[in-house]
C-alpha cells in the first residue's frame, strides 16, 4: 500500500503543471462549472460552513466554492506535496497531506465534503477510503462527487488509455460504478441523487489535456461542443455517458 501511495504522489507531481493548464483554463473552467459544481452544488447553502476539499489538487474546486458561498471554511487535502503547496498558495487555506487509502483519523469535523475526480484514484481501498470519508463528517453532511462512470459502454477503451497513456496510472486508477460505490460504504451514506453525464465537450474541452488539443482549437471547438453538450446530456440512461455525479448524505 505505501508503494501505490508513492507512486500516486509520484505521478501527479510530474504531472501537475500539464494538468493545472489544461483543466483550469477558461473553456475547462466553464464546463466544471455548468455541468459539474453547478449541479452538485444546486440547493445547498455552505456559506459558514466547513468544507473539506478532498484530493483538492491546486485548489480550483476550493476557489469556485468560495466564489458561490462567501465565507465557506475550506481545508484542502491531498496525496500531491507539490499539489497542497499549490493549494495553500491559492486559496490560502490550510492543505494537509492526506492518503485517502489509510486508516485516517481528523480532529476536525466537516459539514461537508467534496472530491472531483479523486475517488476513482482510491481504487487500492474504496473500503477504507469511505470509512475515511465518512468519519470526517457530521450526520446529515453532504458528500458531493464528480467520477469516471465504470458502465460507460467504451469503458473498455477507457481501460486501454489508462494503460498507455502516460497522464493515466492505470495501477492506481480505474473507472467506478455508483451502485458498487455506494455499497462499499457499508451503509455509512445515502444516496440523494446521482446524475450521468459527458457528451462530445467533456472529452475535447474539459480533458483536452488527454486529447491533446492545442489551446487555440479549443477556443475555436468550445463554444458549440458545449452547446452539443447540453442536448447530449439531456439523454437517459447510465451506458451512454463517461462520467457521473452524486450527492450523498452522512448516515
Amino acid at each position: 500500500m505505501a508503494e501505490t501511495s508513492d507512486r500516486q504522489a509520484g505521478h501527479y507531481d510530474r504531472i501537475l503543471s500539464d494538468y493545472d493548464r489544461h483543466y483550469y483554463d477558461r473553456h475547462s473552467n466553464e464546463y466544471r462549472e455548468r455541468f459539474i459544481i453547478g449541479p452538485l452544488v444546486a440547493g445547498l447553502d455552505l456559506r459558514g460552513k466547513r468544507v473539506a476539499d478532498l484530493a483538492c489538487g491546486s485548489g480550483e474546486t476550493s476557489l469556485s466554492l468560495r466564489r458561490r458561498f462567501p465565507g465557506v471554511a475550506l481545508t484542502g487535502f491531498d496525496i500531491s506535496p507539490e499539489a497542497a503547496k499549490k493549494y495553500e498558495a491559492r486559496v490560502e487555506r490550510p492543505c494537509h497531506p492526506l492518503d485517502l487509502t489509510k486508516p485516517h483519523q481528523t480532529d476536525e469535523i466537516f459539514d461537508a465534503a467534496i472530491i472531483m475526480g479523486g475517488l476513482h484514484h482510491c481504487v487500492a481501498d474504496l473500503e477504507t477510503t469511505l470509512a475515511n470519508v465518512a468519519f470526517m463528517l457530521k450526520p446529515g453532511a453532504p458528500f458531493l462527487m464528480f467520477e469516471p462512470n465504470r458502465e460507460y459502454f467504451l469503458q473498455f477503451a477507457r481501460d486501454i488509455w489508462y494503460r498507455t497513456d502516460r497522464y493515466f496510472d492505470a495501477a492506481t486508477e480505474d473507472g467506478l460504478a455508483h451502485g458498487d460505490l455506494l455499497s462499499r460504504a457499508g451503509g455509512a451514506f445515502h444516496a440523494e441523487q446521482v446524475r450521468y453525464f459527458g457528451g462530445p465537450a467533456f472529452f475535447l474541452v474539459y480533458n483536452s489535456l488527454v486529447f491533446r488539443m492545442p489551446h487555440r482549437v479549443k477556443d475555436i471547438v468550445a463554444p458549440p461542443l458545449m452547446v452539443l453538450e447540453a442536448g447530449f446530456n439531456g439523454l437517459l440512461g447510465k451506458r451512454l455517458f463517461s462520467s457521473f455525479i452524486a450527492r450523498w448524505q452522512r448516515a
